[in-house]
């Protein structure tokens, strides 16, 4: 395992990528922590705020093209970028469960759904975990 092919990647793809990890750790935390609570609230406002850079970054990497420079992870991102605010405005509502529903769809398919295929044979995250 090396860092250096995510590290030499260009910019938007390292911006990208180190917001899904974060994204992805504290996403594991809100999943078994208390919720309703300060730390709740606080850590799932950075978590919206890295999966905001998670998808917007996205529409700058091109590295699959199925329509034009677009792909799925494209569709992926503007559905991120809708269900996240109709998610947070649930919960500000204290509409618990359609919160709850989206937030956990979010990580599921965002993260860890779409991140699973960063690791197929030819994509960079591949290239970190096997060393090359």
């Amino acid at each position: 395992m090396t860092l250096e092919p995510l590290l030499t990647a260009s910019p938007v793809i390292q911006i990208h990528a180190f917001a899904a990890f974060g994204a992805f750790a504290l996403g594991l935390v809100q999943l078994g922590a208390p919720k309703g609570t300060l730390p709740h609230r606080t850590i799932g406002w950075i978590w919206a705020g890295l999966m905001v850079a998670v998808a917007v970054s996205a529409f700058w990497i091109h590295e699959i093209r199925l329509w034009g420079k677009w792909s799925p992870i494209h569709i992926l991102a503007i559905v991120t970028l809708v269900t996240l605010p109709m998610s947070v405005y649930a919960a500000r509502k204290h509409q618990v469960k359609a919160h709850k529903r989206g937030m956990i769809a979010l990580f599921v398919f965002a993260l860890v759904t779409a991140g699973a295929f960063t690791f197929y044979p030819g994509r960079i995250m591949h290239a970190v975990l096997t060393g090359g």
